[in-house]
């Protein structure tokens, strides 16, 4: 499969399916229920499957046509935006770094303003081979870990390992002994081949190479992949501290690593479960620190509580998910045709093949939004549908009169996982990296919206379009006719101008969350993907779908970071943080600060190190 250039991290339903592996004699009674039930979607018929575009029935189908077909018939993401040519190596921006584990100065270029009080923390794969043994896929590198510290205009720099059980039994190996998302472990040399041989049918390790991103819960930092394992961390000295396993406190066996952090201190996630009724996804809450706890140096997810839990479509091939969406009110699953073939799991290791072989993009599934309503766990009776797409990133969700307004990053091409290869990324400038078998036939995520009407029973008008939302050109439509299910089925208006297609669509989207999110906004930061890896910084308008940009050959910058200015009075007032690199000279890092409003360089602080492409980020601000 082709991995979009943006696609971060591997599915939460993979690594932690790995507790599948050693509960076979269960699964394997599982299976053969699930066998014996066949797909299932509510609303839709089974025998119709190969008679319809998107799994539906006939009737549903009339009704997906109305809206569902203006999109299908046009170019896709990829398509729309224009071909690559003449790229340049990333080689340098994917191999091995070292950690810089004391603080070290920075060189300031402009001006930092001295009102940022905090540390802009990211976190990355960062070390790609342990002996003569080298890591297949760019999401197998161990984590590492990187602070800039800010105070009173100066910037220092330090970064650290993540000392996860991964690293360190590699370390003493010398050699890698557990498998990660693309690169399968090898038995142990010393073996006889009898045991190298019985070893293929031993229950996996599970990773804890939590490369993803920096998480927060009751006030401790973590770090987080999308298996069942976290790390917590010191934010300041990057110390690795104890290992936390979210089976231990709820019954789930992974959780995401974008969790959503609500007002009142609790943060919600998601996560699986399966058993032998089904596959589920699981709405997760953690409740706020209590005062006695947070003085306790420890981790605490104690209070945890599953509110809600979503069955899967088909409990044979679960959907991959990488996030969530949350407003004030609700939360939204997205259940997308990136499916978990778990038959292909349960064989993987005894073939040989790598956890990114199991994963599959089946665009004759429809796109099914599930909605919950997050304080009383009540989800609802609607089925809301889109055609197939896939989604890593949202960007805000908000409500408005009797709609549920979602934006979100999309694509219409999900093959995306296996051929982000480390290969791949370090191959030569030109028509090495962007023929067609690379670069310009990854997918392309564009900013869509769509608009959940909330107010749906049988007395709703069929086949009218119910968004009635001033300067909303999304669409839904209910078919009540054949069904006792209520059901809408949506189309999205495209939330950007042309001008965002020479860009090469975008990813990594974020908006000043602690005033805005889940709330009506205007602004949103991301990364445009003219290359492989990002190389711009984009500012959008969601009102008129204007976009400022920040762009110079050879440099290739990190997720976007708002960070609030403290006297601020609108929405934009404040910085953008980015962590800028480039292949074409070495040791010449530095951190980005714009002014968010005009999106022009406030100042840099350069710093002498060699940071590889990373991953996710937070701002810890201090007192």
């Amino acid at each position: 499969m082709k991995m979009a250039m943006f696609c971060f991290f591997p599915a939460p339903l993979v690594n932690d399916l790995l507790d599948l592996y050693s509960a076979s004699t269960v699964l394997f009674s599982a299976w053969i229920q699930l066998l014996n039930k066949g797909p299932k979607v509510e609303g839709f018929s089974p025998a119709l499957h190969k008679s319809c575009v998107f799994l539906c029935s006939s009737t549903d189908q009339q009704a997906m046509s109305k809206t569902a077909e203006p999109q299908t018939r046009s170019l896709s993401s990829r398509q729309r935006c224009p071909q690559a040519s003449g790229l340049e190596c990333l080689a340098p921006l994917v191999r091995s770094a070292e950690e810089t584990p004391d603080p070290i100065p920075t060189t300031i270029e402009g001006t930092i303003p001295p009102w940022i009080n905090g540390s802009f923390l990211r976190n990355g794969p960062g070390k790609f081979e342990f002996g003569t043994d080298r890591y297949t896929h760019w999401f197998d590198g161990m984590a590492m870990m990187h602070r800039f510290h800010i105070r009173e205009g100066n910037v220092t720099y330090s970064s650290r390992f993540l000392r996860s059980d991964s690293f360190v039994e590699n370390s003493e190996k010398n050699r890698i002994v557990v498998s990660e998302f693309g690169t399968l472990a090898m038995p142990d040399p010393c073996k006889n081949i009898f045991a190298r041989f019985l070893s293929r049918f031993q229950t996996p390790k599970p990773t804890d190479n939590a490369n993803v991103n920096f998480v927060k819960y009751k006030g401790d930092y973590y770090v987080s992949t999308e298996t069942k394992y976290m790390r917590r961390v010191n934010p300041q000295s990057l110390e690795t501290k104890e290992k936390v396993d979210w089976s231990q406190y709820i019954a789930v066996n992974s959780a995401s690593a974008h969790p959503h952090y609500d007002r009142d201190g609790s943060t919600y996630n998601m996560g699986n479960s399966y058993s032998r009724s089904g596959f589920f996804y699981n709405i997760i809450r953690v409740p706020p620190p209590e005062e006695k706890a947070a003085m306790e140096d420890s981790a605490d997810l104690s209070g945890a509580n599953v509110i809600c839990s979503i069955p899967a479509a088909d409990p044979r091939k679960p959907s991959y998910f990488h996030s969530f969406v949350m407003s004030e009110n609700y939360i939204v699953f997205v259940e997308q045709p990136i499916k978990i073939d778990l038959l292909k799991f349960m064989l993987y290791k005894i073939q040989g093949k790598s956890f990114s072989k199991v994963m599959t993009w089946e665009p004759q599934h429809a796109t099914i939004f599930h909605l919950v309503n997050r304080h009383t766990g009540k989800k609802s009776e609607v089925k809301y549908y889109t055609g197939p797409m896939f989604t890593l990133h949202q960007i805000n969700a908000f409500e408005d009169s009797e709609f549920l307004v979602m934006d979100m990053c999309c694509g219409d091409d999900g093959e995306l996982i296996g051929e982000f290869t480390l290969e791949n990324l370090r191959r030569n400038s030109g028509e090495e990296i962007d023929e067609v078998n690379f670069y310009n036939s990854l997918c392309r995520n564009l900013p869509r919206r769509y608009a959940l009407p909330l107010s749906v029973d049988e007395q709703t008008p069929a086949d009218e379009n119910l968004i009635t939302l001033h300067n909303c050109k999304a669409t839904s439509f209910t078919d009540l006719s054949k069904t006792l299910i209520l059901q809408v089925y949506m189309t999205h208006e495209e939330l950007h101008n042309d001008e965002l297609l020479q860009f090469g669509g975008l990813e990594f989207p974020q908006i000043n969350y602690h005033q805005f999110n889940g709330r009506p906004y205007r602004y949103f930061y991301s990364c445009g993907f003219g290359h492989v890896f990002s190389d711009s910084l984009l500012k959008m308008d969601v009102h008129t779908k204007e976009l400022k940009a920040w762009r110079y050959p050879g440099l290739y910058p990190s997720e976007p970071v708002f960070v609030a200015s403290p006297k601020a009075t609108e929405e934009d007032d404040g910085v953008v943080l980015s962590v800028i690199i480039t292949p074409r000279e070495e040791k010449s890092t530095f951190l980005l600060v714009l002014d968010a409003k005009t999106f022009s360089e406030l100042g840099r602080a350069e710093v002498p190190v060699n940071i590889p492409y990373g991953t996710h980020g937070v701002f810890n601000e201090m007192g």
